[in-house]
């Protein structure tokens, strides 16, 4: 009688301790997705904030850039980097050196957003994979795996704003002597669709997928490398409780945008210049095939290179090198930086490839 007493007792207890792990796994079942998403959102914030910030920073640089790499050969305006500010500040003052900021930082703070978010779960999943296939649970991103994570990255965040992206370029290069078409980004989206079509809005997507590769990989890579081989090397004792500092990671993402951009400029200009095609007023801006007024035509990117170098050179594929080197050094170091300042502030663990 007793046994059976004892047996009724566990059975019992059994019960209420399985009822309470039951309970406790569903607490932690509600919360986790919660606690998953805040985390999302705040990675989010941290990567549209550090593209806001870094782009509106050298702002004049890069609406300098777009016009010298759209600029009719045949109607120079822009002769350089000094020149150019100067003749933007004599011809439309202070807000012409910001024309098409606005619309380029609604594109960017999502596509930054996008971008690094994306990198940290590329390089989670990228490195869970590594992890499995080489049986070490230690294991570590390498570079070329970097380099991968980066391009994926790049390739989903540039996909996702791509017509703000070729909007923004259209607004970017109208002076206060064209004949404007676009009153701003809506108005500029509106536009294309009914006039050109759907399909307008992606025109120099492809080289700018293939651009992007090289661009955000490297970027990335880059600066993760160089953050890691700082921290365990510990040259001059520039790393500190393994830990570097704001200067330290501003040099690091300067090196890695400089790096990269120069890589893929060429594709970048190409780019911008296949976004005019179809524009009534572009004739105005850039020629096609070598004639002052003659309309843009572009069949593709292949044709775009060809007609490009044809006309105006092999050096016509770096127009604009020169502001865009002095532009992508600080902004993509400030992008790195402003991204991981943000995420500490607002809790978020930053080391991925740990």
């Amino acid at each position: 009688m007793a046994s059976e007493d004892a047996k009724t007792s566990q059975s019992a207890v059994t019960k209420i301790v399985n009822l309470a792990e039951e309970a406790k796994l569903a607490r932690e079942g509600v919360k986790a997705p919660s606690y998953a998403l805040m985390s999302i959102c705040k990675s989010l914030v941290a990567g549209g904030v550090a593209g806001g910030v870094s782009r509106t920073a050298v702002a004049p640089l890069e609406r300098l850039k777009i016009l010298l790499q759209v600029q009719n050969p045949h109607n120079i305006k822009y002769n350089g980097t000094i020149q150019g500010l100067k003749y933007i500040w004599r011809t439309e003052g202070f807000r012409g050196l910001f024309k098409g900021n606005g619309t380029n930082c609604a594109r960017i703070v999502p596509n930054s957003a996008v971008k690094f978010f994306s990198y940290e779960q590329a390089s989670k999943g990228i490195l869970y994979m590594y992890q499995q296939q080489t049986g070490n649970e230690d294991a570590q991103l390498t570079p070329l795996l970097r380099l991968g994570a980066g391009a994926c990255a790049g390739i989903i965040a540039m996909s996702a704003t791509y017509p703000m992206d070729m909007v923004r370029g259209r607004i970017t290069v109208q002076t206060e002597n064209s004949p404007y078409q676009y009153r701003g980004m809506f108005h500029a989206l509106s536009t294309v669709l009914k006039e050109e079509g759907p399909r307008a809005l992606y025109k120099g997507w492809l080289p700018s997928v293939i651009g992007v590769i090289p661009y955000v990989g490297l970027n990335f890579a880059v600066y993760e490398s160089l953050k890691d081989w700082l921290v365990k090397s510990k040259p001059f004792g520039i790393a500190q409780d393994s830990e570097l500092g704001v200067t330290t990671r501003l040099a690091c993402g300067a090196a890695a945008g400089t790096v990269g951009q120069t890589v893929a400029y060429p594709l970048d200009v190409i780019r911008r210049r296949m976004q005019m095609v179809g524009w009534n007023h572009a004739a105005t801006v850039v020629a096609g095939d070598g004639r002052g007024k003659a309309p843009l035509e572009y069949t593709g990117m292949v044709d775009a290179f060809r007609k490009t170098v044809r006309h105006e050179g092999f050096g016509a594929l770096y127009k604009g090198l020169v502001p865009n080197s002095v532009k992508v050094v600080p902004s993509i170091a400030i992008a790195f930086v402003s991204y991981e300042v943000v995420k500490d502030i607002l809790g978020v663990e930053i080391r991925i490839s740990d």
